[in-house]
């Protein structure tokens, strides 16, 4: 590929991610308010579960909840077929994650937690799935195309649902009253 080649595809790249993120705006709705209400509600913990790219981008949620006032963890959903759905108690909440709404591990971890008595808040691109219908809240993190050549790498599905995932976390902190002090003593390092 030629210098201005590169340049193009690159700009192509984050073009393509931002017509993505445009469109998951426009699907902020209902379910968002009650998936925000859930957390603000929520009496013990946050647990955000995935697997593959939809698990790093849990991460990063999870640690931007407790840094904004929302106790909150990750659990690996395979981890928690073996042993880590211990973790959960019946107050908690459960954000699941999956692009495609099928993955097994993300399924069965969160039907694990329902069955506890944890509310589930899904977030998937595939409203017919199995995992949007067992959620108390379903966040539709669709897109029509991956920013790569062959539509295939969670490039711009990642993008959305970490944007959606900051969504969340803002509008739960603003709505609980947290405040610039509250931020300063989580983060007392820096």
């Amino acid at each position: 590929m030629r210098k201005a080649d590169i340049i193009n595809y690159g700009k192509n790249v984050i073009s393509q991610e931002i017509e993505a993120l445009e469109k998951a705006s426009e699907r902020i709705d209902e379910d968002f308010s009650k998936a925000v209400s859930i957390i603000i509600k929520c009496k013990g913990k946050v647990i955000v579960t995935g697997i593959g790219k939809s698990g790093h981008i849990g991460k990063k949620i999870a640690a931007s909840m407790a840094s904004l006032g929302t106790p909150s963890f990750f659990m690996h959903s395979t981890e928690a077929l073996h042993g880590d759905s211990g973790m959960a108690r019946k107050e908690d909440v459960v954000i699941a994650i999956s692009n495609s709404g099928t993955t097994i591990e993300v399924i069965s971890a969160a039907e694990r937690c329902k069955d506890m008595g944890c509310a589930i808040v899904s977030m998937t691109g595939n409203p017919e799935s199995k995992l949007a219908k067992l959620a108390d809240a379903f966040l539709n993190i669709a897109v029509d195309h991956e920013a790569d050549q062959l539509n295939l790498a969670p490039t711009s599905s990642t993008t959305v649902t970490l944007a959606v995932g900051d969504a969340l976390a803002v509008t739960a902190s603003k709505a609980k009253g947290f405040t610039a002090k509250d931020f300063g003593y989580f983060h007392s390092g820096g």
